[in-house]
């Protein structure tokens, strides 16, 4: 500042703070000015780092919560699904504020000033929402992930920030900034991921069946499938017992049936995991039944009614389709599939569900989405489970029982009936009815009786 010669003497501010003018020159007293408070949003800095005089705004606690909550929500997207989890998480959290947003007027920490900017925020989450949906490959963050990054949204204080104040407090106040507590992490729900399905495993072979609904059952008979039991491999022996030559241990076998006709043997029972003895009999060959693991009916309402004749034969007399089974626990069954009846033992589940998808897969017949889920639930537990084979069933395989000799019936003895006094037996006209009379043999050349009857045999004896 230049003081003219006439301006009196006193303290003059300067660009230093208050100097003295003693009426003809400044004098070397300087008062510093004292120096004036800013408000923490108001205050800038310097980085020392780069010399730029842009001021670099402070960040206050709701600024932290928000930006650091978004950061947090951010994360648990992209660790639960990747990219686009990243983006529909981020989505979800912008919608949150804007919707704040526009419903308030302001939210400070998110510089929107206006519910127009709120509005146009709400926009942007909109479509990046949509763009993480697009680019998703597993299904979209579950309910419960949508309400953790809800949760994590911090709601706008009562009161807005202090905007700039007219009036600075009294210089000695200097007032400390407290600074933000982290948010508290929202644990991310994790849902178990499906083991990968190995090859020639009932679990790749399940992926592979079509899921459709249920046909109706109408125009089912059992006579669709053909002859119960017929010998459809042609070794002479119907397919009930080659089952049971398969599944019994220790069998006898009935004499002169070509080691076909099982007497007698122990089952392992699969669907309860006991042993039990089977006796053919009237009442104990039912103890233990031959079960379709995909039952007739319902071949019949996932595909078979569009199977030929001949393929429904082998689909019902399939050794793959068969099992000797517990009666009365195959009676329990009747034509449930996997999601509506199991085998009691679970640990015989992987083998028997594996039975059903081998079988399906063989003869084109699908599943129903429940019975789809309820096959996978139990894979996934063995997904090494592989899909079960068949061959042929040979005859024999055990003790065959001797045949019990009845005793000889007696033979009836028969009183000749004396002959008459006439030199020849009566002439009956046939042999058959001379035997019937007690009459005969006749030999030729000895008996004239002998040329009443036909010799056909030519070995010179009639009525034997």
């Amino acid at each position: 500042m230049v003081m003219g010669n006439d301006a009196p003497a006193g303290w003059y501010p300067t660009e230093a703070g208050q100097r003295y003018w003693d009426g003809q020159r400044w004098t070397q007293h300087i008062v510093p000015a004292p120096p004036t408070y800013v408000p923490p949003a108001q205050q800038t800095a310097t980085p020392a780092w780069s010399g730029s005089q842009h001021p670099v705004r402070r960040m206050g606690p709701a600024a932290w919560a928000g930006w650091g909550g978004l950061v947090l929500t951010a994360g648990l997207g992209a660790a639960s699904s990747g990219l686009s989890g990243l983006l529909i998480m981020t989505s979800v959290y912008a919608l949150v504020v804007a919707v704040v947003g526009l419903a308030r007027g302001h939210v400070s920490w998110a510089r929107l000033r206006g519910r127009a900017q709120a509005g146009a925020a709400l926009a942007g989450a909109i479509v990046l929402a949509g763009v993480g949906g697009a680019t998703a490959d597993t299904p979209p963050p579950t309910t419960s992930a949508v309400a953790s990054a809800t949760a994590l949204a911090p709601a706008e204080a009562s009161a807005s920030p202090t905007p700039t104040q007219t009036a600075a407090p009294t210089p000695t106040a200097t007032p400390s900034a407290s600074s933000p507590s982290p948010s508290p992490s929202a644990t991310p729900t994790t849902t178990p991921t499906k083991p990968a399905a190995g090859r020639g495993t009932a679990l790749a072979a399940l992926a592979a069946l079509a899921v459709k609904g249920r046909a109706p059952k109408t125009g089912y008979d059992r006579a669709n499938f053909g002859q119960a039991w017929a010998d459809v491999d042609r070794n002479g022996c119907d397919t009930r017992n080659d089952i049971l030559r398969r599944d019994l241990r220790g069998i006898t076998l009935k004499a002169g049936t070509n080691g076909c006709l099982v007497l007698t043997g122990t089952l392992r029972e699969p669907y309860t995991g006991k042993d039990m003895r089977f006796v053919r009999g009237q009442g104990t060959s039912s103890a233990v039944q031959i079960d379709h693991v995909v039952a007739l009916s319902d071949a019949w309402q996932k595909g078979a009614q569009k199977l030929d004749a001949g393929t429904r034969a082998r689909f019902a007399n399939d050794p793959l389709n068969l099992l000797a089974v517990h009666g009365p626990t195959n009676q329990s069954k009747s034509d449930g599939d996997a999601a509506t009846w199991l085998p009691p033992s679970k640990s015989y589940r992987c083998a028997y569900v594996a039975r059903q998808v081998a079988v399906k897969a063989k003869y084109k017949l699908w599943v129903t989405a429940a019975e789809h889920d309820a096959i996978e639930r139990i894979l996934t537990s063995c997904p090494t489970q592989k899909l079960p084979t068949t061959k042929a069933i040979p005859l024999g395989g055990g003790r065959v029982e001797p045949a019990k000799t009845a005793a000889p019936k007696p033979k009836p003895s028969a009183t000749k009936p004396p002959k008459p006094t006439t030199s020849t037996d009566p002439h009956f006209g046939t042999c058959k009815a001379a035997i019937a009379a007690g009459y005969g043999p006749y030999y030729s050349g000895k008996d004239p009786e002998y040329d009443w009857y036909q010799d056909r045999d030519h070995d010179g004896v009639v009525c034997e």
